[in-house]
């Protein structure tokens, strides 16, 4: 079965706040702009200050990708991924 066809997996910003947050302290101890971080991920500025406003929650998993890599963080720290329902997919917790 290809996956040509199938949408990206989308990624919900889990906080606007906890961008803004993880870009004044970045992996590497620096902040970094908006400005700055959409150039250096390749996304339109709009998109960037939106995910932070929260009138954009989502993001395709590229995208996603990207901001956590210049910020110096795991995917999982800053997105949560969607479900095709667009529910955000909380996986499991098992009891140890």
């Amino acid at each position: 079965m290809s996956n040509e066809n199938t949408s990206p997996t989308m990624y919900a910003v889990a906080s606007g706040d906890r961008l803004k947050v993880l870009m004044e302290r970045t992996g590497t101890g620096r902040s970094i702009s908006s400005r700055r971080l959409a150039e250096a991920t390749g996304i339109a500025h709009g998109t960037i200050g939106a995910l932070m406003a929260g009138t954009q929650r989502t993001i395709p998993e590229d995208k996603a990708k990207a901001i956590a890599s210049v910020l110096g963080v795991d995917l999982l720290v800053l997105f949560v991924p969607m479900e095709r329902a667009g529910r955000a997919c909380i996986p499991l917790q098992v009891a140890v």
